[in-house]
């Protein structure tokens, strides 16, 4: 059962056209804006909000909508480059079976595929940079259990009823201190299940860094 229509439109932002892709839902009671990763601004809203009233949402939005085309623009040309632990690497493939790690290169046989690479690189290091702040974190908590997988959306994830730590996989293309942020992060939520006072004292006692990296981790240069 089709609960759902779809219109489409364009906008003209910052002299440069936009699809837009209204979605109405009978059950909506608010109208909802967001920039997706193929550049376009998705409306989720019901059917009675109007056109123009779509079109009013979205100039007051102008700013956001700017500034989140930038970051998927930003973002798409970084993740077409190779980075490992927040530097960009040339891959030159050799006829070695091992792989070397220069300063501006990484030698590599054609055999390897550079994303497997990267997976069992993030085995490796997340481990021992969650055991190593696990050792050192001041307060009494059960070592969790470790998952690594891709998240579009979140850097890293704590299941507080199983002790569960799951990290973006992506972290790997980062400069390790936003690893080892992350993970405090998810291990204060074993103290602290929300986002409250509590939980970011204790992060900033251990991090006093935390709200730079917290805006670095989203930033592409």
């Amino acid at each position: 059962m089709i609960n759902y229509s779809r219109d489409f439109m364009d906008v003209l932002i910052n002299d440069q056209r936009i699809e837009v892709i209204i979605i109405r839902k009978k059950t909506n009671k608010n109208t909802y804006l967001r920039v997706k990763e193929d550049g376009k601004i998705y409306i989720t809203t019901n059917n009675f909000v109007t056109l123009k009233a779509i079109m009013k949402i979205i100039k007051d939005n102008e700013n956001y909508v700017i500034e989140a085309l930038r970051k998927k623009e930003k973002e798409k040309k970084y993740n077409e480059k190779f980075y490992y632990l927040g530097k960009e690497y040339d891959i030159i493939y050799m006829n070695s079976s091992e792989v070397t790690v220069g300063e501006e290169k990484i030698f590599m046989s054609k055999k390897i595929d550079p994303e497997k690479w990267l997976k069992k690189q993030a085995q490796i290091i997340f481990k021992e940079e969650l055991d190593k702040i696990f050792n050192t974190f001041p307060l009494t908590i059960p070592y969790p259990t470790l998952t690594i997988r891709s998240m579009k959306t979140r850097w890293g994830v704590c299941n507080v009823k199983t002790k569960r730590v799951t990290l973006n996989f992506n972290l790997i293309k980062r400069d390790i201190r936003y690893l080892d942020y992350v993970i405090v992060h998810e291990l204060s939520h074993l103290i602290y299940p929300d986002h409250s006072k509590d939980f970011w004292n204790l992060v900033s006692d251990i991090e006093p860094n935390y709200k730079e990296l917290r805006k670095g981790l989203n930033d592409y240069e």
